[in-house]
């Protein structure tokens, strides 16, 4: 069952809900109304909650201005906005990529408390200038509030907060390293995570889902970075598979299957090769069944390989996180690794990279 569905779109951006949505709205409509009820006894029995019910839309309306304040500074930086969803604790804009300097990072990260700051003044000017009182005036006073305190609360440094955003982008900027940035800021985020769950012990039942939603989601962060550190410090060459399936294209088929096939691999993909051991072509394991045996001393690997794009390769100096990147946007699961001058070191496969990872990874004791 899908929790989110679709609701319209703002601007160009598909807009959704998550059914969680639906319980806060609940809530606070109740405990607004409930509240209204007692202040405004004149109100009677059923427009408290229309007023309450009205008041948490009104939240949700602050919730998504503050997500779309990051959406148009995003698309200003030619990201794509993907979708924005509220849910139980606020809302998510889903950017289809980061911004590609710690400068434009820091602007979409604090364009959404911006935006809330902005209303939190609008709301204010309304409730003092206008001549509206009672429970309208308690209303705009009340989103007034919730939108400073939207504010305030997501420029705390830590992801996945707007604040941990900022910090982010400001440790970026120092050491040129955006994974270190969102190290740095998922720690801010672990601490946070757990001081609200801590308090939510003794007081707020809410601070402790607050919490573990924060902490949760830094601690995927905190995985998140450590591994693309780690592939940043490594290169394609460290990856390249071990006895990467790769034959002479002079070799007759014979000599293939003794050498390679018999007894001795499971590949079903061989890249081939010239004697200056240049990629020339791709040869299927499968595709030497057509040729009798009796012909395999004769017919050449050469005779039986397909062309194969010499342009969609790495590098062996190449950073191992931009050919993760790269298996991503291809959706492939192995690339050949070539010089510049041509020579074809080998194949690096996408399982083969999670191993490497694993293995230099800290074993921790029993």
């Amino acid at each position: 069952m899908n929790s989110t569905f679709r609701v319209g779109s703002l601007f160009g951006i598909p807009f959704y809900l998550h059914i969680s949505w639906f319980l806060v709205l609940g809530l606070i409509t109740w405990d607004y109304g409930r509240y209204l009820a007692a202040v405004f006894p004149s109100l009677g029995s059923i427009a408290p909650w229309i007023l309450g019910l009205i008041t948490a839309l009104l939240l949700f309306t602050s919730v998504l201005a503050h997500e779309l304040g990051h959406s148009f500074v995003a698309i200003k930086q030619g990201i794509d906005v993907k979708s924005i969803t509220l849910f139980l604790f606020g809302g998510l804009a889903n950017l289809d990529q980061e911004s590609k300097t710690p400068g434009g990072a820091f602007l979409v990260a604090i364009a959404g408390p911006l935006v809330s700051l902005i209303l939190c003044v609008l709301f204010t000017i309304i409730a003092v200038i206008s001549p509206i009182t009672g429970p309208l005036s308690a209303i705009v006073q009340m989103v007034a509030v919730i939108n400073l305190a939207l504010a305030v609360f997501n420029l705390i440094p830590g992801l996945p907060l707007d604040g941990g955003n900022i910090l982010k982008a400001l440790v970026w900027k120092v050491t040129g390293n955006p994974y270190k940035g969102i190290l740095v800021a998922s720690r801010g985020g672990q601490v946070l995570g757990i001081l609200a769950i801590i308090s939510g012990i003794f007081g707020s039942f809410w601070n402790i889902l607050i919490g573990w939603f924060v902490l949760a989601n830094a601690n995927q962060s905190v995985q998140y970075a450590k591994v693309q550190i780690k592939l940043a410090g490594l290169t394609a060459a460290d990856a390249v598979t071990p006895n990467s399936p790769i034959v002479l294209g002079q070799l007759s088929l014979r000599e293939f299957a003794n050498n390679y096939i018999i007894g001795k691999t499971t590949w079903s993909r061989f890249l081939v090769t010239d004697d200056a051991g240049k990629l020339r072509g791709e040869l299927v394991v499968e595709d030497i069944k057509n040729v009798p045996t009796s012909h395999w001393p004769q017919v050449e690997v050469k005779e039986l390989m397909k062309n194969v794009s010499s342009t969609i390769a790495v590098q062996p100096e190449q950073s191992l996180l931009e050919v993760a990147i790269l298996f991503e946007q291809l959706k492939v699961q192995a690339l050949p690794v070539i010089r510049d001058n041509g020579v074809l070191v080998g194949l690096i496969e996408k399982a083969g990279i999670i191993r490497l990872l694993e293995m230099r990874s800290p074993v921790k004791p029993a």
